[in-house]
This record gives C-alpha cells, structure tokens and sequence, in this order.
C-alpha cells in the first residue's frame, strides 16, 4: 500500500488542488503542500518498515505495473519528497501575483506521482510508462509563462521528449523480444545467455537515447539551455535536480543490468559523457543567463 500510495496519493491531490483553485487559492495551496507533506512522511515511514516492499497491478499494458522499494530507492524517494516539499513551500509565495497557478498545481503534484513510479519501477516498463507521463506532464512547467520564449522552448522540450520515448520503447520491444523479460532483476541473466548480442546492443543504445534525452545527454540535451530560463524557478530547480536524474536512473538501470562488462558500452558511454561535459562548461562560459549558466 505504501508504494501505490507514493505514485497515486499525488495524482489524486492534484485533482483536488485544481477543485480548491475554483474556491480559494489559499485552500490551492494548502491542498498542496499538504501532499507535499505527507509524500515526505510517508517516504520516512518507508524507512522505518525496512527490507524490500514490493506492488503490483497486473492489468496495465499486458506487463502490468510492478514497483519495489529498496536501499537505493528509498534514498532518491526521500530526496524527491524533500525537494518536491520545499518547492512547494516557495511555490506559494513565488506565484502570488501570477496567473494559472492552479494548472500548475495540478500538473506539479501529477509530475510528482509520476517520477515516485520511475524511480520505484521493478522493470523498465513500468518505468517508461512513468517516464512518459511524467516528460507531458512537466511539459506544462515549461510552457507555463505563455511567452514568446517559453511557447518554442516548450516546443523542443516536447520534441526531444517524444522522439527519445519513440526510441527508448523501440528498444523496449527489441529487448523483451531478444530477452523474455524487462524486469530488472532477470535482465542481467537473460542477457548473459542471449545469443544475439549485436541485437541486444542496439536495443540498449535505443533505451540509452529514450533515458539520454531527459538526462540532457550529447546531442539531445537542446532542450535543457531554452527550458531553464523561462521555466518558474520552483520548476527550474525540480527540472534540474530531479527530473534530469530520472534519465540518470534509467541509463544507470540498462548498464549495470545488461553491459556491465561490456567495453564497447563503457567507450560508448565514455565518449558521450566527455563530450556533455566539456560541451555544457564550454556553453556555460558564454551564458549571461544564470538559469541558463546552470542548464
């Protein structure tokens, strides 16, 4: 129950958050932080229960929807959650004199749900399925200004994010197709025994450019400089620390799961990284823009 309570208990706040906005915007925004606060209690009650908690709905997609909390997830829940609280407390103060605050309630508490799910994911496509709720969700994030700007960065933004979701579930359908499964678990074994490795490489590269592109990985990070600065800055700071890890995670997930050995991977890996790295300081040092510096 606690998992299906991390990833819906949001979206369900959501709806009311977007209810309360047509009554009283101090009700918006204590409906919010109210989520916000009981996410961040409920993952510290996760702490206190120990070993691994599993949840499953078996009727999504054919694969159903399969979560697990351990070790590692518990950590990066916890630093979602407090992320998430703190924003929101910033949130109501940043918006007071703004319009369509509660489109942007109900779209933050939705993205929230969505990104408990991509980190809780117990296969990959539980967490695709997750990944792609939580790029059109966060889509409104970006495009929330209504500017000139703001309306072509969330143009790319979308754009990047369709295109690598396309590519990440074309290699999802290779891998399930090579391997028999996409839990995370039994990748590491089946890819072991698979006998068509040139298949399965392309596959991961395929799922390598879906996770790539929200991570803001060379060539597909074109969305990260316009995004930033016309994002609201509570957005920003989610975008930047929270959002662009989930890619992190699922980079993380096919190469410790299916190329950890694999040397191929590691140069692949190698060279995009540097290239990211030197390109993105290199950009930083002709930015006037502090959003954009940090994008």
């Amino acid at each position: 129950m606690l998992l299906l309570f991390l990833v819906f208990f949001p979206m369900i706040m959501a709806f009311a958050a977007w209810f309360a906005s047509r009554k009283s915007r101090e009700l918006m925004d204590l409906a919010a932080l109210l989520c916000g606060g009981a996410e961040l209690a409920a993952v510290l009650l996760g702490f206190r229960t120990g070993g691994l908690l599993t949840a499953q709905l078996g009727s999504v997609c054919g694969l159903g929807l399969n979560l697990e909390y351990d070790g590692f997830r518990r950590v990066y829940c916890l630093i979602i959650a407090f992320m998430w609280f703190m924003t929101l407390l910033f949130s109501k103060e940043y918006f007071a004199h703004l319009h369509h605050v509660g489109r942007y309630y109900f779209f933050n508490l939705m993205t929230l749900g969505a990104t408990m799910g991509v980190f809780l994911a117990a296969d990959l496509s539980t967490a695709f399925i997750f990944f792609e709720i939580m790029s059109f969700t966060s889509f409104t994030w970006v495009i929330q200004e209504e500017t000139e700007g703001a309306i072509r960065a969330a143009n790319t933004y979308m754009a990047v994010a369709v295109i690598g979701g396309m590519t990440a579930l074309m290699g999802l359908f290779m891998l399930y197709t090579e391997l028999g499964t996409l839990r995370l678990s039994e990748l590491a074994a089946a890819a072991e025994s698979c006998s068509n490795q040139k298949t399965l490489f392309t596959a991961g590269v395929c799922v390598l450019l879906g996770f790539g592109a929200k991570a803001g990985m060379f060539p597909l990070h074109i969305w990260l400089p316009k995004a930033h600065p016309v994002a609201p800055a509570p957005s920003s700071a989610l975008l930047s620390g929270i959002l662009t890890k989930s890619g992190i995670w699922g980079i993380l997930a096919i190469t410790c799961n299916l190329f950890l050995e694999n040397r191929s991977w590691a140069l692949l890996l190698g060279i995009i990284a540097a290239v990211t790295m030197f390109l993105g300081a290199l950009l930083a040092l002709f930015s006037v823009n502090l959003k954009r510096t940090l994008a």
